[in-house]
């Protein structure tokens, strides 16, 4: 092969970068995709076999439980692939409690883990489980109470829609007691999702204590089979790195701005033990998903009343493509968290004086921006609790939505040390994550909480910013009449916090915080960056802002994060890395908004004010009235094309197939020069198909074909440090 003809090759393959076919897979086995178009999905529950089996399905997932000679899952399909997920029965969770455990439900009879028996007739039921008695069904009913004050996109449902199904148990004959268990199902319409959860009443007079709970367990078949599982140097064994294609989280979740890492506590994959004859040497396949705590949650039920778990959600996937399981879990949060769609532009206000907040108000006002921010270091003190100070915030707050404002404020929990014995006191394998903490059930903790639904509830202000919430530290110290200990510290902990969190969604209260609460109510966490980055110069800040937000919206919605841009000096870098004043770098603070609104991402703009002159005024307001202008689309689902790396054009793609304008190519040069390229741009996730109209700028329509794989052949020329956009229609 030439040089010459290698160097044509590469040139090629520059072009046509985003030349990869982004659709539905050839194993997709339904007619229509249901990321395009889910409206027949919808679920259901019947009985089949003469009564014997109950199944949950929705046409994309499928779930049998036989109900005779007891309770048991005994499929579990992903209708979109065809593949049978399960390989092995298990119970339908495990309990224990007062030091006994006990399975709920479950068949034995099986011989061979590796696939599931032919024929169920010769199962049996264990005569120490939880029996199964009777079931119901119902719709969904909404576990949390969302007050709904700020704008989210049209049509979105809560609670969502879908079947409630409750399996009811008794205790065994052999062990009997007054303590029954409800094992919980939600199957939603439009997704691939199932929702667990287990429930226990102590019907007895006396009280008893749930030390351990697995709320689910599937022997699911291993995503790889590998003989040997060994180190380079031999001297362990280690576990494959890949596992099943399946997405589980629960809203037992923190300590990490993503999923995976925040539900390290209650999400595992494990071995199984009754797999004798997988391919692995040492049968060390990690194919057995279990749903539950390896610590606590060591609860006392009081009598006549009942323990409630933690809710496990999980979603197979149709596919292995990066960029189609991010659309498809990004689709989860929308559905059921769909407080993560609300997505207000914010200024952070780095005084809190009255004057100087109402100008900060009238700016934000005046160009468009929805809330402003008493942030870190501003001197706003959400701890006092001073009839005077919380007036004087009533006053503001009254006057900042006058202006069609919110106001909100900033608390740090975590990361500092309280004393006086106030502070989680944690053994030494398992550090505190920030270094301190404090215990959120100690009287400070608990005083704590109080100050600030005290503080919602009479300042009438919409926002809190919740810095460093709890990460899931623990705690040796007894804290009667709310801990007892080790065992018991991480779970009552997550409640405190869960529980606050949950109550200021029923106010309509915003909720930023950098963890993954979004399950129990928050709205919003770091898209994920380096803090002393915005100390480099800014033409650096500029490449940082956008690889940042290209790596945090793989599983996050564009409104799922924020960014940052420093408008004054943040963690040194003096004025090259600072934008005020700001009419002086003018270019730089245009191309930060541009950066994160033509993706959709609301970024901490902190600084003093907004604008310094018209000219900067006017600058702001035009990207703020374009971003109104495009919001539905800006706000849906980025697809991934090519990652800022200062060198060439990099670009983003916002598509949704539900609205008019279903595609919006963000680009940019970050050059000096002017760059012109030639790109292949996938629109299958748009929904057009044969034609589509384009426009530039909101500029002039023009039409151009598709070829059969639904791609766009389109020319980019943007001068140096330039932006466009472009704008995707069904042809007219």
């Amino acid at each position: 092969m030439s040089l010459r003809f290698l160097a044509r090759l590469l040139a090629v393959g520059s072009v046509f970068l985003c030349a990869a076919f982004l659709s539905a897979e050839d194993r997709y086995q339904l007619k229509q995709d249901w990321l395009l178009d889910d409206h027949t999905f919808t679920a259901e529950v019947e009985l089949r076999d003469t009564d014997q089996e109950l199944v949950l399905k929705n046409g994309l997932i499928e779930r049998v439980i036989k109900l005779a000679p007891n309770a048991a899952t005994i499929r579990f399909d992903n209708l979109m692939t065809g593949e049978r997920l399960l390989r092995g029965l298990k119970p339908e969770a495990l309990v224990t409690i007062d030091g006994n455990q006990m399975d709920v439900g479950g068949l034995l009879g099986q011989k061979n883990y590796a696939f599931l028996p032919e024929s169920n007739t010769d199962l049996s039921s264990n005569p120490d489980s939880f029996q199964f008695n009777r079931w119901t069904v119902g719709e969904i009913e909404p576990r949390l109470e969302w007050k709904r004050v700020r704008r989210v996109p049209e049509g979105v449902v809560w609670p969502p829609k879908g079947k409630h199904v409750v399996l009811y148990f008794e205790a065994p004959p052999s062990n009997p007691s007054k303590l029954s268990i409800e094992v919980h199902y939600e199957i939603y319409d439009r997704l691939p999702l199932l929702s667990k959860w287990i429930r226990i009443n102590n019907d007895s007079e006396q009280s008893v204590c749930v030390n351990r709970f697995a709320s689910e367990l599937l022997a699911v078949v291993e995503a790889e089979s590998m003989v040997e599982l060994r180190t380079a140097n031999r001297t362990r064994s280690v576990a494959p790195d890949l596992l099943p294609n399946i997405h589980v989280e629960t809203d037992y979740a923190m300590g990490a701005m993503d999923a995976k890492t925040a539900n390290a506590y209650s999400v595992h994959w494990e071995v199984d033990p009754q797999y004798d004859t997988q391919v692995s040497y040492l049968r060390a396949s990690r194919c057995l998903l279990r749903v539950g705590l390896n610590v606590g949650p060591e609860q006392t039920i009081k009598a006549k009343s009942h323990f409630e778990s933690f809710r496990a959600y999980v979603m197979p996937f149709d596919s292995t493509d990066r960029e189609r399981c991010g659309l498809a879990q990004r689709k989860l949060y929308r559905t059921i968290a769909p407080w993560i769609l609300e997505n207000p532009l914010m200024l952070h206000a780095r005084f809190s004086d009255p004057d100087r907040l109402r100008q900060a108000i009238d700016q934000a006002a005046d160009v468009g921006f929805e809330v402003v921010i008493q942030t870190f270091g501003s001197g706003f003190n959400i701890e006092n609790d001073s009839k005077e100070y919380l007036e004087a915030l009533r006053i503001l707050s009254d006057y900042a939505k006058s202006k069609g404002v919110e106001l909100g404020g900033y608390s740090l929990l975590s990361s500092r040390t309280i004393g006086n014995g106030m502070d989680n006191h944690a053994p030494d394998d398992l550090p505190e994550a920030h270094g301190n903490s404090p215990n959120l059930v100690s009287p400070w903790g608990q005083a704590y909480f109080a100050k600030l639904k005290n503080f919602y509830s009479t300042t009438g202000l919409g926002l809190l910013e919740h810095d460093g919430p709890y990460p899931g530290d623990f705690d040796q110290t007894a804290r009667p009449p709310y801990q007892k200990g080790f065992d018991d510290s991480q779970f009552i902990q997550w409640k405190t916090t869960t529980d606050f969190y949950s109550w200021l969604r029923s106010q309509g209260v915003y909720l930023n915080q950098p963890d993954w609460y979004f399950l129990k109510g928050a709205n919003k966490t770091a898209m994920g960056y380096r803090e002393v980055n915005w100390s480099l110069p800014r033409r650096q800040q500029q490449i940082h802002t956008r690889q940042n937000i290209y790596d945090g919206t793989w599983t996050k919605t564009p409104s799922m994060g924020w960014m940052f841009v420093p408008l004054t000096e943040y963690h040194g870098g003096g004025p090259a890395a600072t934008i005020e004043p700001l009419h002086d770098n003018l270019t730089h603070y245009e191309t930060m908004l541009a950066s994160n609104l033509l993706l959709g991402v609301q970024a901490c703009y902190r600084g003093p004010r907004l604008y310094d002159t018209q000219e900067t005024r006017t600058m702001v307001k035009k990207w703020v009235d374009l971003y109104k202008r495009h919001r539905d689309i800006l706000e849906s689902d980025l697809l991934h094309l090519r990652r800022a790396d200062g060198q060439r054009l990099d670009f983003m793609m916002h598509v949704n197939p539900h609205l008019d304008t279903s595609g919006l190519l963000a680009v940019f040069n970050p050059t000096d020069k002017e760059l012109e390229e030639h790109v292949r741009l996938p629109l299958y996730y748009t929904g057009l198909t044969e034609t589509v109209q384009v426009r530039e700028k909101d500029g002039e329509a023009k039409v151009y074909t598709l070829d059969a794989r639904q791609r766009l052949d389109l020319n980019l020329k943007v001068p140096g440090n330039g932006i466009t956009w472009f704008t995707f229609e069904k042809a007219k």
